[in-house]
């Protein structure tokens, strides 16, 4: 139990109606969740406004409502708190009431729009591997130092960022490594946490949807680095054309790296084949076991905010060449018997579609063919749709269109949608398979010994929406299920 008083003490109210010493027992931004003694913080979301839910709040016992607008009715016994941005003051209240977990912890967020996961749980991966008691809060798995939480969203409402901080605090965690998406960045889901640094990955084309313009997109992921401290870092990609932009107004001490140009912390690619990256970083050399150039991108930015965090490069470097990435990124497989490579990659957006392409095409031997199987979501950026179809065909023997997670859009007009970016020639090489797992057998079926099957779109997720419901469908699994029935 806190006091109400307590928890609203970074919060400015415009009014208030009650006792400020009432005290509360739990947050609550969703009204069905509300029982007794809870505060119940009225958000204007995008589908729905908190505000027409204040009535069943208080019948369901809510004794505190924080809130934009005040109802007509007040209700004797109820506390309204009025403030101007409820979604902003969400993550100040949890902090409070969670008794500001991020001041026991160094936590480091990535944002970018490809790269985080494998970033993050890299970073997760190393500190662990240190020594220190870490947490991770990624799009694939939430981790309080060896207990693993399943995550449903990149980054996750305030109340259950600030309740997963604290408990990684109360475990002993030392560092927390965690994703931060546009949507977290521009809903406040981050207010309240203190950042001992923030690392940037790269910006393509993606989330417009929700942001509607890609200059809109850039500043949303801008004003993280804006808002970080004057002692915490900010790392990022001087490769990236807009990895300065991100430095622009920040007061955090900045810092760089680089493949390419100039840079704090500098790396060059000696080797790159499906056996790993061979490296200079710094001017040492090691080997890695991840794949591709996007993947050195990450290592650099994971061994520039370990350095920047204070660990010895040499312990940094020897850790780094050991550990894997994030399930589900570039996550390679073999059929037994013809040798088949199956990639399972979580690319969704354009740029990364051509990254993993690219990096297949670079380190494949000749005549080795590459099919790819490739979708969209629905209810998401329609604009993609054409260039994802585009890419793969481009970069592809042959692509097999399909679907993602339709969700509640008809799966036959995505495909159409997709098939609208397509040339004569492209279409030649294409086939439209509705049915992902039909198209994933096909693609298996369709490969030669020593051929190369990309399955990419949805990665370590573990189902398939349709019409608003969540079925089991994993990529990993029929992906292994195709390649054993090549073999019977």
């Amino acid at each position: 139990m806190r006091i109400l008083r307590d928890i609203l003490i970074n919060v400015k109210a415009i009014t208030v109606i009650g006792d400020m010493a009432t005290t509360v027992r739990d947050l609550c931004i969703d009204s069905r969740k509300v029982e007794t003694g809870s505060v119940f913080i009225a958000v204007r979301g995008t589908l729905s406004d908190g505000h027409a839910f204040i009535d069943k709040a208080i019948t369901l016992g809510a004794s505190v409502i924080v809130c934009e607008s005040l109802p007509r009715e007040i209700k004797e016994g109820t506390v309204y708190i009025q403030v101007a941005d409820s979604a902003a003051s969400v993550g100040l209240i949890a902090d409070a009431f969670y008794d500001f977990p991020s001041r026991q912890l160094k936590i480091v967020g990535i944002t970018g729009t490809n790269g985080k996961t494998t970033t993050a749980t890299l970073l997760y991966k190393l500190f662990e591997a240190l020594g220190h008691k870490s947490g991770l809060i990624s799009t694939v798995q939430n981790h309080i130092h060896d207990k693993a939480v399943t995550a449903t969203h990149t980054t996750p409402d305030a109340i259950s960022i600030q309740s997963l901080l604290r408990e990684m605090s109360d475990a002993g965690c030392q560092y927390v490594f965690m994703e931060v998406s546009s949507h977290a960045i521009h809903q406040h889901r981050i207010a309240g946490i203190r950042f001992v640094g923030g690392v940037f990955t790269n910006i393509t084309h993606d989330h417009l949807d929700y942001h509607k313009t890609f200059d809109e997109y850039i500043r949303v992921k801008k004003l993280f680095f804006d808002e970080l401290p004057s002692d915490a870092f900010a790392l990022t990609n001087a490769d990236d054309k807009r990895g300065m932009v991100m430095l622009q107004n920040t007061k955090a001490d900045k810092h760089t790296y680089s493949l390419r140009v100039p840079a704090s912390i500098k790396g060059k690619v000696l080797e790159n084949n499906l056996t790993g990256l061979i490296m200079s970083i710094d001017g040492l050399e090691a080997h890695f076991r991840l794949i591709g150039t996007f993947n050195a991108y990450n290592l650099l930015a994971v061994y520039g905010a370990a350095k920047l965090l204070g660990q010895d490069k040499m312990d940094v470097l020897a850790i780094l060449s050991g550990l894997q990435g994030a399930v589900g990124r570039f996550e390679t497989y073999m059929s037994p018997k013809e040798k088949i490579l199956g990639i399972v990659d979580y690319a969704h957006t354009p740029d990364a579609l051509i990254n993993v392409l690219a990096t297949i095409n670079q380190l494949r031997k000749d005549g080795q063919q590459l099919i790819t199987v490739v979708g969209c979501g629905g209810d998401r950026d329609k604009t993609k749709r054409p260039i994802m179809a585009q890419v793969a065909c481009e970069h592809s023997d042959k692509a097999i269109l399909t679907s993602d997670n339709p969700r509640t859009e008809d799966p036959e007009q995505i495909l159409n949608e997709m098939e609208e970016g397509l040339t004569s020639p492209q279409k030649r090489k294409s086939l439209r398979i509705t049915s992902r797992r039909e198209a994933i057998k096909v693609a298996c079926s369709l490969a030669q010994a020593g051929d190369i099957v990309l399955v990419a779109g949805k990665g370590h997720e573990t189902y398939q929406e349709i019409n608003g419901v969540r079925n089991h469908f994993d990529d990993r699994e029929v992906l292994t299920e195709a390649f054993e029935t090549l073999n019977r």
